[in-house]
């Protein structure tokens, strides 16, 4: 299977809109956004539950520790599948957990594929040249 670069494109493009959506869910409970009511603050899971999707949805949403991230997602939605949606019924149909089925796979698939060629990621072994060479030259 040859790798284009409409492939990298479309991966990358893939993460950006998948982060965008996670930040606006954590967004929306945060701060009442989108016709939602806002979680109190330090309540669990509701608040924390909002601002990991905040952080880790913006987090892949410009491809920087990318996956970390997205493990902390997909667990965050496991979590909120089974402990919050599964008790009411056994099917994601029946229990309206699509969204954090979704979610959790999503962020699985993310985190084994990596951001894509279009992330900040791919820059941080520069990054990191770059201090380790001013450290050095100031010893």
């Amino acid at each position: 299977m040859a790798h284009s670069r409409l492939t990298d494109v479309i991966h990358s493009l893939f993460r950006v809109v998948i982060g965008l959506l996670f930040a606006f869910h954590g967004a929306a409970k945060l701060f009442g956004l989108f016709g939602s009511k806002t979680a109190q603050l330090g309540h669990w899971p509701g608040w924390w539950a909002g601002l990991i999707e905040l952080v880790t949805g913006l987090l892949v949403l410009v491809g920087l520790f990318t996956r970390p991230a997205a493990i902390l997602a997909s667990g965050t939605m496991a979590y909120a599948y089974f402990v919050v949606h599964q008790p009411a019924a056994l099917l994601p149909m029946q229990n309206r957990g699509e969204t954090a089925a979704l979610y959790c796979w999503i962020f699985l698939l993310i985190a084994a594929i990596g951001p894509g060629a279009y992330a900040l990621d791919r820059y941080l072994p520069d990054l990191r040249a770059t201090a380790t060479r001013h450290r050095q030259a100031r010893t």
